[in-house]
């Protein structure tokens, strides 16, 4: 492909100028700080890229930054006209901007078209990554650092800038004439867009009270004092006046008295160093006083947030062994899709290791040129090669957290292409192999997260015997999915209908007229590299017991369940020395996910998922890792860690771990909750919140707020919730909104799921994410929560 340089935007080009653009489309810009950014003013302008999906489809595309800032409009000039959300992208949708040819299309064009042209953006969620290809290397560097530098920024905004870039922009997009004014009929729009319902009698007195020059349209002064009232907080208004009193200003001690009824420790330095922090108004300041918007502010913050921000970082004790934290864990990680079609990507590594995952699942067979290929076997997936995704695990392996990498083999390949995988495994992994281990804990303790800190771990099979180079072993290469076998602990021995074909025996697909392999043996090069994550047949809990803790198995969902029911303590004393993975079962032919809190009741740290299904499943893991700094390991309990634990999760009030409580939330008000369906102005969202438990089976519980008709912008409940928790260490709140639908089931808007031990007392504002764990900004809920103490006789 040659772009046609005549038609691109020179970078020299004259940029218009900030002051051409109106007041408020510079309101935004402002707000994000970036109105005298050179590579922002450029993206302002446009640029005509390719879009590349293939090397046979490339299409001219126009891409232009819009004035919040925040949206790229992506036009194209099919004749069919596409919904404008189709047309767009937000910043905070992205994941990450990869420059050069880093993905799968853009390197098969690598000779054709110069690498500097080329950058990748990476979106959250399903949506397929979008290839591009500039006319020159400047143009490329401002897309891929403005991008960046928008991200950057909108990471850095606070909630309240947020929601005054969030309603300037449905200003902009009422505004039908571009007059810079608003009509009535544009207030009307405006109100609709914004997900709320109201009486044509009340939308003309909210115009008529702004309306100061009486001239019936909003011009500046007015548009602003519109958007004060549409705004207003009236129940965080009547919460600041019953902590202030009747002088309506909170001083520094009121200040200190409200945070101790939060639940916080404070100290009177403290309340002041918040009111100097949050408070707006200098005068008040200088007099350590706090109005109405400084308390709002202050509550908006992630200091009023209902997430624990100590939480935020790693603070938890990571010089323990291995077997006793939950690890972050991706199952089939190459899809993107469902597992009997859908597409495999290097992409997806990129995603899951991006959101902190640390075991990720390579599917290995045998592949054309003598180079293994990654998919799932015997589907219609598309391959990938082995070396490209080792290539995007050395490239973000420790992005998101420094702390081990385990690469999940599911070995498929003869001899000879298992020792191309240990090779490319040493050269391109380099150091950060594991080779050896660490230390000199013996064989009964597993090296520590900190220990291994920046390494990359392989799990698979191997060689028996003290000299694993021999090449007369019969060990089979294939790593089958379930080493869990039967035994004692184990129930009666079944065949299992989820096996693999090639458990056993290797029978690689030939592709593209390569020859199938017949040898099954494994390569000891591969297996010199299997050090701490052997995976081995599980004969029962009495014999892992005396197997050393570097050896593994894997259990499919549903023979982890029958153990936790029939050995649930066993599973959890095995847990506290030896790895345990999870893994879906096989009839999950779409993708979906099971439940992963009951496998971590039991103690179980690898507890794999399909990264690409959002939902339940995914909401509770990025819950679960939510704490710890999201760096993918999370200690678990101490009754989980012992190998004499007495806990069970079938019968938890027996043993250890039962600290009863009662958790009240009282569910206030939400703010600006997404439309969800933007094309449609007319359909307002009648929301409900579902407040959720889950933990061992005994915590499991939901319960809902009636629904708001025709209000998503600022609906209100006041509606208590009150829930008992056996197991609070182990349990997770999920808080859900969803769209109330008398004909059909509810639609979801939005939720938001945290460790039952990360929770804060008090009011606290709860900001909501989309299914597949974006933000949803600046769409929050305004809750308060309370904890107390339940005796064991009001709880048996």
């Amino acid at each position: 492909m040659q772009p046609d340089r005549s038609k691109a935007l020179e970078v020299e080009a004259p940029v218009r100028d900030a002051t051409q653009r109106s007041s408020r489309d510079l309101r935004a810009l402002r707000k994000l700080g970036v109105t005298e950014d050179d590579d922002v003013r450029f993206m302002l302008l446009g640029s005509s890229l390719w879009k590349i999906r293939s090397p046979r489809w490339q299409k001219r595309r126009e891409l232009r930054l819009q004035e919040d800032g925040m949206t790229v409009w992506c036009e194209t000039h099919k004749r069919a006209k596409r919904a404008p959300s189709q047309q767009t992208f937000s910043v905070m949708d992205v994941q990450c901007v990869l420059e050069g040819c880093q993905s799968e299309v853009l390197r098969g064009l690598c000779g054709s078209i110069p690498e500097a042209h080329c950058f990748t953006v990476v979106f959250r969620g399903p949506r397929r990554g979008l290839d591009l290809a500039c006319s020159s290397e400047a143009e490329a560097r401002h897309w891929i650092r403005g991008l960046r530098r928008l991200q950057e920024r909108a990471q850095t905004m606070s909630q309240r800038d947020k929601l005054e870039h969030w309603i300037y922009g449905y200003l902009r997009r009422a505004d039908a004439d571009k007059d810079n004014t608003m009509s009535f009929k544009e207030v009307k729009s405006l109100l609709r867009m914004i997900n709320i319902e109201v009486t044509e009698l009340y939308a003309r007195q909210l115009f008529k009270q702004c309306d100061r020059s009486g001239n019936d349209r909003l011009e500046n002064s007015e548009i602003e004092e519109f958007c004060r009232r549409l705004t207003r907080r009236p129940e965080l208004e009547a919460l600041f006046c019953r902590c202030s009193g009747e002088d309506c200003v909170l001083s520094d001690e009121e200040l200190l008295e409200f945070l101790r009824e939060q639940g916080e420790e404070a100290t009177l330095s403290q309340a002041r160093e918040i009111i100097q922090e949050y408070e707006l108004n200098d005068t008040a300041k200088q007099q350590r006083l706090m109005m109405l918007d400084g308390f709002l502010m202050y509550l908006l913050s992630k200091e009023g947030d209902v997430f624990n921000p100590a939480h935020a970082t790693v603070y938890q004790d990571m010089s323990q062994p291995l077997s006793h934290y939950f690890i972050s864990s991706s199952h089939n990680t190459y899809l993107l899709q469902d597992q009997l079609g859908g597409p495999s990507s290097t992409e997806a590594y990129l995603r899951a290791l991006s959101r902190g995952c640390r075991c990720v699942e390579l599917d290995c067979w045998e592949g054309p040129n003598g180079e293994p290929i990654v998919y799932h076997g015997h589907t219609l997936t598309s391959r990938i090669l082995f070396r490209e995704v080792i290539e995007v695990v050395r490239d973000y392996a420790f992005k998101a957290s420094p702390y081990p990498l385990i690469l999940s083999l599911e070995n498929h390949c003869g001899r000879e292409q298992q020792v191309v995988m240990a090779r490319h495994l040493r050269s391109i992994l380099g150091e950060t192999l594991l080779t050896k281990s660490p230390g000199s804990k013996g064989t009964r303790s597993l090296p520590s997260p900190e220990e291994l800190k920046g390494r990359i771990l392989i799990k698979g099979k191997k060689l028996s015997g003290s000299d694993s180079s021999s090449s007369s072993s019969d060990s089979s290469s294939s790593s089958s999915e379930e080493e869990e076998g039967s035994g004692e602990g184990g129930g009666t021995r079944t065949k299992n209908k989820n096996k693999k074909k090639d458990s056993v025996k290797v029978s690689p697909v030939p592709v593209n007229g390569s020859k199938p392999r017949c040898s099954s043996s494994l390569a000891p090069e591969l297996s010199d590299l299997v050090v701490l994550c052997r995976s081995v047949r599980f004969h029962g809990f009495d014999h892992a017991s005396q197997q050393p803790a570097n050896e593994m198995s894997s259990f499919s969902e549903g023979k982890a369940r029958r153990l936790i029911r029939d050995s649930g303590n066993s599973f959890v004393r095995h847990n506290a020395l030896q790895l345990s993975r999870i893994y879906p079962s096989g009839l999950r032919a779409h993708s979906s996910n099971y439940s992963p809190q009951e496998m971590w009741s039991a103690g179980c740290q690898i507890v794999a998922l399909n990264f690409q299904t959002p939902g339940e499943a995914m909401a509770l893991n990025q819950g679960r890792f939510l704490q710890n700094g999201r760096c993918g390991y999370t200690l678990k309990p101490a009754f989980l860690r012992s190998a004499d634990s007495t806990f069970d999760p079938e019968h938890p009030a027996r043993g250890q771990g039962y600290q009863a409580k009662t958790l009240t939330v009282t569910v206030i008000s939400a703010q600006q909750l997404p439309k969800l369906n933007p094309e449609r102005p007319n359909s307002i969202v009648d929301p409900l919140v579902r407040v959720e438990l889950h933990g061992v089976p005994a915590d499991n519980a939901r319960a809902e707020t009636p629904h708001i008709n025709n209000n998503g912008f600022n609906p209100r409940w006041n509606h208590t919730l009150v829930f008992d928790v056996g197991v609070p260490e182990l349990a997770l709140v999920r808080f859900v909104v969803e769209d109330h639908d008398t004909t059909s089931s509810n639609d979801f808007v939005g939720q938001f799921t945290l460790p039952f031990t990360s929770l804060r007392q008090g009011y606290r504002h709860i900001h909501l994410l989309s299914a597949d764990g974006a933000p949803i900004s600046p769409a929050s809920l305004f809750v308060h929560i309370k904890v107390s103490e339940l005796s064991r006789s009001q709880s048996v």
